[in-house]
């Protein structure tokens, strides 16, 4: 069984003590990080950050980023996955990142699984898209036989039912999933930039088991939800668990936690 921890949406800033929607950014995600290791209670073996790692697009905010996952994530043996979000600059992420944690796109191989990350970012909008040269990437690692994957990018590739968050989600939502409910391989999809928990069964063409989609809360703030949240704090800071079983499986576990103080 692998375990991977999805965060999402940080919004930090170059400022430590930067507030973003009225919080410390930064304070919000050490203070989910530990809310969810506490409820975990073992360390994961994989900490994915599924976008807007940061709201100012600064090299300083990613230069925090890394402090932080250096000091609190890393010396725990858990290793890290970074997906940028439209709130980012995926050339300053890797400078200051591609040395320190996994980054899209890229495909990473995990005993039995493999984590396939997608960067749904393009300068200057807030909807996602995925360029054609990563579109013909993506079609060569589902091409044969191979690991089941997990896919993971910021941008939700459905529309999840609020008139907002869905004009500004992924441009090439049908495409990629036509891509991915052809494979057999694929058995779920992560994604973050909705700030709230949202799941959706997709049904596969001529059949078979749906392909689960999953978004997650921000540690910073949440969005009006579209769905009840299962564990009725709609309104609180969340992460999601992922367990990727032996045989293939997924099962997921949402988590939640106390906001924390608002400016």
């Amino acid at each position: 069984m692998i375990h991977v921890l999805q965060l999402s949406d940080p919004h930090l800033l170059a400022d430590p003590q930067g507030r973003c929607r009225g919080r410390q950014a930064l304070a919000c995600l050490h203070q989910g990080w530990t809310a969810a290791l506490r409820q975990l209670q073992a360390p994961p073996d994989w900490l994915l950050i599924s976008g807007d790692l940061c709201q100012d697009e600064s090299l300083g905010g990613y230069v925090r980023l890394r402090q932080w996952l250096e000091q609190a994530v890393l010396p725990l043996g858990v290793a890290v996955a970074l997906l940028p979000g439209n709130h980012d600059h995926p050339g300053l992420l890797r400078c200051a990142l591609g040395r320190t944690a996994a980054l899209a796109p890229g495909v990473l191989s995990l005993p039995g699984w493999g984590l396939l990350l997608l960067n749904s970012h393009r300068p200057g909008a807030v909807e996602g898209w995925l360029e054609p040269r990563q579109l013909a990437w993506l079609d060569t690692q589902l091409v044969g036989a191979g690991p089941p994957l997990l896919v993971a990018l910021h941008h939700p590739p459905l529309a999840i039912g609020s008139p907002e968050l869905d004009a500004i989600g992924l441009r090439q939502g049908p495409e990629l999933l036509d891509r991915l409910l052809t494979s057999p391989r694929v058995r779920g999809l992560v994604c973050g930039h909705v700030h709230q928990h949202w799941q959706a069964l997709v049904p596969r063409p001529g059949g078979g088991d749906p392909l689960p989609l999953w978004s997650c809360p921000s540690t910073l703030a949440s969005f009006t939800a579209v769905q009840p949240c299962p564990l009725g704090q709609a309104d609180h800071p969340g992460g999601r668990l992922l367990r990727l079983g032996a045989e293939g499986e997924i099962t997921t576990e949402l988590l939640r936690w106390l906001p924390g103080p608002a400016a």
